[in-house]
């Protein structure tokens, strides 16, 4: 059992989620709550504070007392936003990484028409049709959006941005060959890919998912090391006591290994992440901000 701190929590925590009711990070952080009740036996209650790509909820943890009372549950987006300079504080300096939670991987799915069976024989495909393969993506300057510059820049092909409100809608286009290939969650993709809609060709992570272990990676086909994870994690406002980040790190990753946990997690395509103490987590923290802010850049990126 984690190891709690006196006092803490005084009150009901609120955990912070930058987006609307219903999504996948709502249902973990809902998760966590149940969880945190179990651990620390007060209440800890989601606060959806959809707006501006997330940062509305991010602004709302940033302004809290640094009492370890709010928290936010957030994707890469804290760092993402952050080295777009979209933020008026910087995020290194204003949030405790607390705990990673989950990763996840995505799909490269491509269009039936499309003659290649895997990532090598796409990239000659796309490489010998310079600026003519279209992909989607949620939006300019989303995570997809910096992974395709980067696959488009250690592969040397030039490929054609189109950019979606939503990563589904990217799926759908694919699907209807309106656009060639998009690299998506699995949750959007396994219905096209079980009724062969669309054809998938590899995943972005180091390791082949759980969910389709036939299916290799990027690293394995074609790049050896590549690897673009989306990911989930526990924020609090910077200056909360280390004991109590600690308590909480602790608690989060017991969580995490509970079997409806995983159950969650694997149901979206997800995997549990690697535990990881708050001192490493700050330290992958930093090492991912400044590759993304690389990124920002090297894409020339205009929001």
């Amino acid at each position: 059992m984690p190891d709690k701190v006196q006092g803490y929590p005084l009150r009901p925590v609120r955990i912070v989620v930058g987006t609307t009711p219903g999504g996948a990070l709502d249902a973990l952080a809902r998760l966590i709550a149940q969880r945190f009740n179990a651990h620390y036996g007060q209440n800890a209650i989601v606060d959806n504070r959809s707006g501006a790509g997330t940062q509305l909820g991010m602004d709302v943890v940033a302004a809290a007392q640094p009492d370890g009372h709010t928290l936010l549950c957030a994707s890469e987006t804290v760092l993402l936003l952050g080295a777009q300079k979209r933020t008026r504080y910087d995020v290194l300096k204003t949030f405790t990484p607390v705990s990673w939670l989950t990763t996840t991987a995505y799909v490269l799915i491509v269009n039936p028409v499309v003659p290649a069976a895997n990532v090598k024989e796409f990239i000659a495909y796309a490489k010998a049709r310079p600026g003519e393969v279209r992909y989607g993506t949620p939006g300019v300057g989303a995570t997809q959006h910096l992974i395709w510059e980067r696959f488009g820049g250690l592969t040397g092909v030039q490929f054609a941005h189109v950019p979606y409100k939503a990563g589904a809608l990217a799926t759908l286009d694919v699907v209807s060959g309106q656009i060639q290939t998009t690299m998506t969650t699995l949750g959007n993709a396994i219905g096209p890919i079980k009724s062969n809609r669309v054809r998938p060709l590899a995943v972005t992570g180091l390791k082949r998912l759980q969910a389709m272990p036939e299916l290799p990676t990027i690293a394995e086909s074609a790049l050896p090391g590549f690897e673009a994870v989306s990911y989930y994690s526990l924020y609090a406002p910077s200056g909360v006591a280390p004991a109590i980040v600690n308590s909480l790190n602790a608690a989060m990753a017991q969580a995490m290994q509970s079997v409806d946990a995983q159950r969650a997690v694997s149901a979206d395509g997800a995997e549990i992440a690697t535990a990881m103490t708050p001192k490493e987590l700050r330290a992958k923290f930093e090492r991912d901000f400044l590759e993304m802010e690389k990124a920002v850049r090297g894409a020339k990126i205009v929001l």
